[in-house]
């Protein structure tokens, strides 16, 4: 496997997002260029990406380009001017529930954003492709854990098959194009400086102001948690080792990223107000539509090739969530 190489320049779409702004630091941290790529759009407070991007424009090796996936001329400048040898595009519109009432931010986004993407990545060759899909692509799988081998054809919210989409687009692309390309489908991340429609956020954000916290299924929901440390070690590992052709001729691989432990959400709650030292007010609500009742990684082949170890325990990641929520907004 080939060390992370600080001598290249990476494009990070999605720059200002949760997982963008933490992997953009780690990789300015060790001396590599970075440009990020975000559009700001406000689907959550957008003072939260700016505070992220607060600290990555403090490192002289980073530069930052306000544009809209969906505008492809701005796409193909950057690609032109700053010559990126591996992309991560984490660049979408994100969140299920949200895909039922703006379905069309969804295809905009997600759709022509990522095309476009690919477009750039045939006309500016680039040495490896990395791009986000999501676990909401499994649906409503019974059979767990999820394999990458599963049938996903099955998706229960727009948010699920836009990110299906992508993947039969990459894998088209590198086939014709001979672009190394590498799928995630990202399961549950969570950590400081996370994204606040994520439950673990907003739970923490009612219980620290007494207000009820909305349970769906009665509690009875299964979510693989992951710590973004683990998340950003696992992506470092993948971004200087693309994939070589596979037995029909494209460069393209797919994984879970995961922690291959899913949590009951009643633990996970009971653990949150155990580091809150409070009690949440507890609305329990059936299930609603779009959300699945587990997901689960089975993340086996992302070990074997890229020696991935998630490590951090949930008690000790929902630990240091607390202690930046608490300092982030003073409570």
């Amino acid at each position: 496997m080939n060390p992370l190489d600080v001598n290249k320049t990476y494009l990070i779409t999605g720059g200002a997002g949760f997982i963008g702004f933490h992997l953009s630091k780690s990789l300015l941290e060790k001396g590599a260029k970075v440009i990020g790529f975000d559009n700001m759009n406000d689907y959550y407070e957008v003072s939260l990406k700016e505070d992220r991007l607060a600290i990555l424009e403090q490192f002289d090796n980073y530069t930052f380009i306000k544009g809209d996936l969906a505008d492809n001329a701005t796409v193909i400048s950057v690609f032109q001017e700053y010559c990126p040898q591996i992309v991560v595009n984490l660049g979408a519109q994100a969140g299920v529930r949200y895909s039922i009432d703006n379905p069309e931010a969804y295809m905009q986004s997600n759709m022509m954003g990522f095309f476009y993407i690919l477009q750039a990545c045939r006309y500016f060759p680039v040495e490896h492709l990395v791009y986000a899909s999501s676990s909401s692509v499994y649906g409503g799988n019974e059979k767990v854990p999820f394999s990458t081998e599963d049938k996903v054809d099955e998706p229960v919210s727009l948010y699920a098959a836009t990110k299906k989409s992508n993947e039969l687009m990459a894998h088209a692309y590198s086939k014709l194009y001979s672009i190394p390309v590498t799928g995630l489908r990202f399961f549950t991340v969570y950590g400081p400086f996370g994204r606040p429609d994520m439950a673990y956020y907003k739970f923490t954000k009612k219980i620290m102001a007494n207000e009820p916290i909305q349970i769906y299924n009665n509690g009875d929901m299964y979510r693989d948690f992951t710590y973004i440390d683990d998340i950003v070690r696992g992506i470092e590992n993948i971004l200087c080792n693309p994939p070589g052709k596979n037995e029909k001729g494209a460069a393209y691989k797919l994984y879970n990223i995961g922690n291959n432990k899913p949590e009951k959400l009643m633990v996970f709650i009971e653990i949150l107000e155990k580091c809150l030292g409070r009690t949440a007010v507890k609305e329990y609500l059936p299930m609603q539509p779009g959300d699945v009742y587990q997901t689960y990684a089975d993340v086996s082949e992302l070990m074997k090739d890229y020696d991935f170890k998630p490590d951090t325990s949930i008690e000790e990641g929902l630990t240091k969530f607390v202690e930046w929520y608490r300092e982030y907004y003073k409570e």
